[in-house]
């Protein structure tokens, strides 16, 4: 049987409308039949800050792959208010994560199926990836309280065909 694994980042949001602690964060929606995931269908909300952190967990403990997966580079006049900017981002996440998902070595991270599958905080990712916390990585993935699609038309609600992608395994 082949294995798919589609991921979707999409819905930017601006969070804490107040000017100096205002960020955006993206919905990241994951699909697939892939043995790899417990849940088949999950969706988490994600900030720039905490691709970053992805990056360089991977970054360190990868350190056999001589090429990581690019991310869009931080612009320090990036504007909230500017949507070709948020777009390109987006687009620039989205190829980030359909990398990974595209390499067994970095699917294999813990790390990665609680950024993609939970609503952990990154200090929470990391104690739970250590053992350091009463749930296990399975645990954190089955027992948070995520967004629940009834169908794959649920899903794909709202996507923007440019920012689908479906990585064959």
């Amino acid at each position: 049987m082949q294995q798919d694994i589609s991921v979707w980042v999409r819905d930017p949001r601006i969070q804490n409308n107040d000017f100096w602690h205002a960020y955006i964060d993206y919905e990241i929606c994951l699909l697939t039949n892939s043995l790899c995931f417990t849940k088949k269908i999950s969706c988490t909300r994600r900030r720039f800050s905490e691709f970053v952190w992805l990056r360089q967990r991977l970054q360190v403990h990868s350190l056999l792959i001589s090429k990581l997966p690019e991310m869009p580079p931080k612009n320090p006049f990036f504007s909230l208010n500017n949507g070709r900017q948020i777009s390109e981002r987006m687009a620039g996440l989205q190829r980030f994560l359909e990398q990974i998902v595209e390499s067994p070595f970095l699917l294999s991270d813990s790390c990665v199926h609680l950024f993609l599958q939970s609503e952990l905080s990154v200090a929470k990712m990391e104690a739970c990836v250590a053992g350091r916390t009463p749930y296990s990585v399975a645990q954190a993935i089955q027992g948070r309280g995520l967004r629940r699609f009834h169908s794959t038309e649920d899903l794909n609600k709202g996507s923007d065909a440019s920012f689908t992608s479906s990585a064959s395994r």
